[in-house]
């Protein structure tokens, strides 16, 4: 069966929008293959842990509509699901490590190997362990071990050495083992590192596709002589490229918003968001750009992902949005809107009114959070001064006057009656008509003026004109 999996560590605010990317490519994977999804914590870096980190993690994934078969909070057969809780198994593999000659202690101090960094630097090479503690007789080890010293284990990497690396889109990528260093496999505080514990983890819960970012390519050859070691069979791997700004740059906060959760809150579409992820990098065979799930799930093959980063653009994924709304039943989109704005910004809007508003604003809008721009002016009134309006406001009484006589207060009614009075008092239709949308919207651009006066009543746009301040 196929097993994909992510592991994301609770160390930052939310899910990356880069992780999200990752865990959905994984989800896709599993689910066309008829396999099996599978998140697992990694939170063995106990000194950047943030509390509450994972619960939001799980809850963004499960927004997002990537509901997974194993994990922490719904378990399964293969747990525990967080690292923590898997301390015992890693320590019991790495002295088995040790026993076969593949890992060794090391147990120099933080002092020594600031040394060993400093002088590499100043000799311009690599900063690297040098191996002092490679060699140590068995009699140095039990000593030190009696007496209680510090230490940390380290894979020893063989000297000489070519590692192959199949990846399921780059190809064969070949590894020099010179150039790795001796990792540390568990810390001094008995935590794995990153290392020990994926591969350990993978094997035991039987990942068949490693499908991670191509940051963590430079690090498959060490986990390759891990798999080696223990004498395990390889995953197989993919390595996805890194979502980057539209300058090329690494996708950071610094640019852009990187927490998936961030466009949640800004009225993007679960699905939309996907769709447009799904394009970082990989193409549909028709070209087509909006797609739903069933569709994909026929065409996406993960061969044929690009290994260039893909440049993720706000403005692409907006039209994207926009997209999926425009396709939206008036009717969903109403419970959707109402939804968002109970959710995200604690507003019970009336249902009645969004309902009525939706024609005139689905052309418009991209995102949820654009209603309340095009729409506030129906739901609490603008405030407009008289005397900022115009530098000669005489003929607002007119346009009052002219309104008040309407008895069929329809849109086509509303126009002729102002085309008219335009012509009688001597000004251009488009000044008559940006006054009164200034009145009764606030704004210079709104949705369509006389149809927006019709939802709201005449009595109440003549209340807006007669209040002006």
């Amino acid at each position: 069966m196929i097993r994909t999996r992510i592991a994301p560590s609770p160390t930052g605010e939310d899910l990356h929008l880069g992780n999200l990317y990752t865990a959905y490519i994984n989800y896709l994977w599993a689910k066309k293959n008829h396999g099996k999804f599978i998140v697992r914590i990694e939170d063995t870096d106990r000194q950047r842990l943030v509390p509450g980190a994972e619960e939001k993690i799980l809850s963004t994934l499960k927004k997002f509509n990537i509901f997974y078969d194993e994990g922490p909070d719904v378990g399964g057969d293969f747990g525990p699901y967080r690292q923590s809780e898997r301390l015992s198994l890693y320590k019991k593999y790495v002295l088995e490590l040790i026993g076969k000659e593949a890992a060794y202690y090391c147990f120099c101090s933080k002092e020594r190997l600031d040394e060993v960094r400093k002088k590499m630097t100043a000799d311009k090479k690599i900063p690297r362990y040098d191996g002092h503690c490679r060699y140590l007789s068995k009699k140095e080890i039990d000593e030190n071990l009696k007496k209680g010293t510090p230490y940390v284990i380290r894979l020893k990497v063989p000297k000489n050495k070519k590692i192959k690396v199949n990846d399921l889109i780059r190809g064969e990528i070949i590894f020099d083992s010179n150039n790795i260093d001796d990792q540390v496999l568990l810390k001094s505080d008995g935590y794995p590192t990153y290392h020990l514990a994926v591969v350990i983890d993978d094997y035991l819960m039987r990942i068949s596709h490693v499908i991670r970012a191509e940051e963590w390519l430079s690090s498959t050859p060490k986990h390759i002589l891990l798999y080696q070691a223990f004498d395990w069979p390889l995953p197989i791997f993919c390595h996805l490229p890194i979502l980057r700004n539209p300058d090329r740059s690494k996708l950071s906060k610094r640019k852009n918003p990187v927490w998936a959760s961030w466009y949640l809150q800004q009225g993007f579409l679960p699905e939309a968001v996907l769709n447009y992820l799904t394009l970082m990098g990989w193409s549909h065979p028709e070209q087509k750009e909006i797609f739903d799930f069933d569709e994909l799930l026929k065409v996406f093959d993960i061969k044929d992902i690009q290994t260039v980063g893909p440049a993720f653009d706000p403005v692409k994924l907006e039209w994207i949005n926009g997209e999926y709304i425009r396709k939206t039943q008036n009717s969903k989109l109403k419970s959707q809107i109402l939804k968002y704005y109970q959710v995200y910004h604690k507003k019970n809007l009336q249902a009645e009114l969004v309902e009525q508003t939706i024609p005139l604003i689905k052309e418009r809008i991209k995102k949820f959070s654009d209603y309340s721009e095009y729409c506030q002016f129906f739901f609490e009134r603008p405030a407009v001064q008289r005397l900022s309006l115009l530098k000669e406001n005489h003929y607002i009484n007119n346009i009052y006057q002219e309104l008040e006589k309407i008895t069929d207060w329809k849109t086509d009614v509303i126009g002729e009656r102002m085309v008219r009075l335009a012509k009688k008092i001597g000004i251009k239709n488009s000044e008559i008509f940006m006054t009164l949308r200034l009145i009764i919207t606030g704004k210079k651009i709104s949705p369509p003026l006389n149809e927006s006066m019709v939802i709201l009543g005449k009595k109440e746009c003549l209340e807006r004109i007669k209040n002006l301040s």
